[in-house]
């Protein structure tokens, strides 16, 4: 069972920048019954702060669920919380109102230690409330029309209280600064939130637009090595059918011409598709660094690979797409290296990634990609070795002689 680490290991750049996200306005929410509670416990008696501490706290938990619906909305994962958002703006402007107007005019009087307690209520539900409520708010007019229309209210409800208007006009100032500075806060978070999952869909759609590309070039292959060579056999088809029709004996040399070209045609089909069609490793490794970058994959090719046969390149060039396609496909890997050494009489290409996931295929069997480039590396006297190295990271080490055999034609 993993522990913390690893819980946090395993998610993604943009889940963890959302996770930071939702627990960091989590404990700004749960900053102000601080504020609130040590100015209350530190001026009134206990029973007195704790009746102060109800509201308080109940209005916290509100805007706890309405930030975590905020936030979830702000995702996609649901709809805007409009009722959370209308209910946290009334509990923030009533205990906000109670609390200026039992200041002025409680049953204690306005005293100084009542006074500062129920003025930090006021201040700090106003500003945390506000601040809070627009995570919930996608448009910069609507949070500016939020933060001002509670500024004016705040000067407005204490010049009704009977707070001089000077203090009044100051109040409603204090109240827009720091309301407005949360606000800020919260809309600067939820454009960060979007802009980490807009650049990972980015990278997905690259990663994505690699593949297609790959199997695009396999199609225009393919299609070179049948193009010319159908429509051959169907204008000598199709003369053999008008010489046989006139009993010319010149029909059979034609079907024969055919099936010589259908059985080429088989042959070059199998080299597309086996991957004999050769390959240079330079070329690969290039092309590989390329699209894992393009991913936001920092990838490292070190090693030499100047001077290989031609059978060689080829197979261990296969090596190299499979293991990148596998890269882009499974895990979340931040990070490849592939190394191409040359001890004694061999070639060893090795792959590293930190992405390793369950899908990816610990045992030595692998998937059918895997099972591909055994066959490839078999037919050349070559070994695949491939699996899970400890750590979430995932190693692939090819290995293949340098007196390579070429691989054999199969007969069909």
């Amino acid at each position: 069972m993993g522990g913390p680490g690893g819980w946090w290991g395993r998610k993604s750049t943009p889940a963890k920048v959302e996770t930071y996200t939702r627990w960091s306005f989590h404990f700004i929410a749960l900053s102000e019954p601080t504020v609130i509670g040590v100015t209350a416990f530190g001026h009134l008696e206990a029973r007195a702060a704790l009746l102060v501490m109800v509201p308080v706290t109940a209005h916290v938990a509100l805007a706890m669920v309405t930030a975590s619906r905020a936030l979830d909305w702000t995702v996609g994962r649901r709809a805007q919380p409009l009722r959370l958002l209308w209910a946290l703006g009334a509990a923030t402007a009533l205990v906000a109102t109670a609390a200026v107007v039992l200041g002025r005019h409680g049953p204690g009087g306005p005293g100084e230690d009542t006074g500062t307690v129920l003025g930090s209520v006021f201040g700090a539900t106003l500003c945390y409330g506000v601040g809070l409520m627009a995570l919930g708010l996608k448009h910069r007019r609507r949070v500016v029309l939020l933060v001002t229309g509670f500024g004016a209210g705040a000067g407005l409800v204490a010049r009704a209280a009977g707070m001089p208007a000077l203090a009044a006009l100051g109040t409603s100032a204090f109240v827009t600064a720091a309301s407005g500075f949360f606000a800020a806060t919260s809309a600067f978070s939820i454009w960060l939130l979007n802009a980490v999952y807009a650049l990972d869909e980015a990278r997905e759609t690259r990663a994505r637009l690699a593949v297609a590309e790959e199997r695009l070039r396999f199609g225009r292959d393919l299609h070179d090595v049948m193009g010319r060579n159908l429509a051959v056999i169907a204008l000598k088809s199709e003369l053999a059918v008008q010489l046989a029709r006139r009993e010319r004996p010149e029909a059979v040399e034609q079907m024969i011409e055919v099936q010589r070209i259908a059985q080429e045609s088989q042959r070059e089909v199998r080299e597309v598709v086996r991957g004999y069609r050769r390959a240079d490793l330079e070329a690969e490794l290039h092309g590989a660094r390329g699209v894992l970058r393009a991913a936001g994959i920092d990838c490292e090719v070190g090693g030499e690979t100047g001077g290989l046969p031609a059978e060689v390149q080829s197979a261990l060039g296969w090596v190299v797409r499979e293991a990148t396609t596998n890269v882009l496909r499974h895990g979340d890997a931040k990070k490849c290296t592939v190394t191409v050494l040359r001890p004694e009489g061999r070639v060893v290409l090795t792959v590293r990634n930190d992405g390793a996931a369950a899908p990816h295929g610990s045992s030595r069997t692998g998937g059918t990609g895997l099972a591909g480039l055994r066959e490839r590396l078999s037919a050349v006297g070559g070994t695949l070795d491939a699996g899970e190295a400890g750590d979430g990271e995932f190693r692939l080490v090819a290995e293949v002689p340098l007196t390579a055999r070429p691989a054999l034609e199969v007969a069909s």
